[in-house]
């Protein structure tokens, strides 16, 4: 049996995208600049595939810009606002546990002159309003606080982050990294007081390489590429009309199934956080260790993402255990998809929560989707009631 359960990573494209993918590369494979009917056709697919997107955001269709993905749309984000509003003020603010997407630009931009706050979390890796409040200051243009953290998947406080932060002063902008809360959460930008929002396709069930960035219409942003003027001459270059219907489409379904998709990652969290406890209590019965058999990280309720469950197994390291599952075709991780490549990794965000070294070095992620079933959980869970006393044996020695 195969169990994937890394859809924090990646998801499976459905077969309609894959649909509407292949009719604009085979049938309707018209360049949207063209003037003859094959590039107005292609037009047509881009014009559709922002409406639809817009919709399930609740903004204008003017508001949502292609992008190739997550990590292009949170660079332009931060330093399309950054430069564009430098004569307003040099400071930024964002948090200690954003994806590299945001943290690298970030960096950059000190490297240029701007000055960056990094707000600490707590020991579940939500951001403290009052860190923020105190943060704020006269020269403050921009603060980027992600919606929910791709690895353990805290739900930080948006709403409120923008609210506090626009009654200090209405034109600092706000921005968003929403790529693990879009498809799986209602998410609304203008509810939310969000100027700048990031999602990438790949993160629900739509094709890799393609995202978007909504820009509030009164958002100042300087242009990302330059070239031949496509997209209001915000982001030049031939549009992507593929990517942009998958796009959409994946975001069509994903949002006219949001409640019962909701309702069932939940259910799957659950079965997956019970089954780990119980699991830990029958590894850690007759044990005089300190820590558990397993540590979990992520919280259940509202505060939490439904589909991410992160947890620690001390005396089994991660990259180690990650492979044993892999041995049973089950497929995890050991923390961001943009990491985890390396050797020995050791995650930023986790040493944010102040972890002990022995849950940094063990932990791994389990998330899921609309498509993961119960029994692929149940026999993660199995598999592991059956690794996991060889595998901590073994490290004793």
């Amino acid at each position: 049996m195969e169990a994937y359960l890394d859809n924090s990573a990646t998801t499976r494209c459905t077969q309609s995208v894959c649909d509407a993918v292949v009719r604009t590369m085979m049938e309707d494979y018209g360049n949207p600049s063209s003037k003859h009917m094959k590039g107005v056709e292609a037009e047509r697919y881009l014009r559709e595939a922002r409406e639809t997107i817009a919709r399930t955001l609740k903004v204008n269709e003017k508001e949502i810009y292609f992008t190739s993905g997550a990590t292009e749309s949170n660079n332009w984000a931060i330093r399309g606002a950054a430069l564009a509003n430098r004569r307003a003020g040099m400071h930024l603010i964002t948090t200690a546990v954003e994806h590299p997407a945001v943290l690298a630009p970030m960096q950059y931009l000190e490297e240029q002159g701007f000055r960056v706050t990094y707000l600490p979390v707590d020991a579940r890796g939500r951001i403290s309003l009052e860190d923020l409040e105190q943060a704020l200051c006269d020269d403050t243009i921009l603060v980027s606080i992600m919606y929910v953290n791709n690895e353990v998947g805290t739900v930080e406080p948006v709403a409120q982050a923008a609210k506090l932060v626009k009654k200090y002063n209405p034109r600092i902008l706000f921005h968003t990294d929403a790529v693990q809360a879009y498809g799986k959460l209602a998410v609304y930008p203008k509810r939310l007081g969000v100027d700048l929002l990031s999602v990438s396709a790949h993160k629900i069930h739509g094709p890799k390489g393609v995202g978007f960035l909504y820009v509030n219409e009164k958002a100042k942003l300087n242009p990302f590429l330059l070239g031949g003027g496509q997209q209001k001459g915000m982001r030049s270059g031939t549009d992507n009309v593929p990517g942009a219907a998958g796009l959409a489409q994946a975001a069509k379904e994903a949002y006219e199934y949001l409640e019962e998709s909701t309702e069932h990652l939940l259910c799957l969290k659950k079965r997956m956080m019970d089954g780990l406890h119980q699991l830990s209590e029958r590894l850690s019965d007759g044990e005089t260790s300190e820590l558990p058999a397993v540590v979990i990280h992520s919280e259940e309720g509202q505060e939490s993402a439904p589909h991410i469950v992160s947890a620690a197994f001390p005396g089994v390291r991660s990259e180690v255990l990650l492979h044993a599952l892999e041995d049973r075709e089950i497929y995890v991780s050991a923390g961001s998809a943009c990491s985890s490549n390396k050797k020995l990794p050791v995650s930023p965000v986790l040493k944010e929560l102040h972890l002990r070294p022995e849950l940094l070095e063990s932990t791994l992620r389990f998330s899921f989707s609309r498509f993961t079933t119960p029994e692929e959980i149940d026999y993660c869970l199995e598999t592991l009631d059956d690794l996991l006393p060889v595998l901590r044996r073994y490290a004793r020695r």
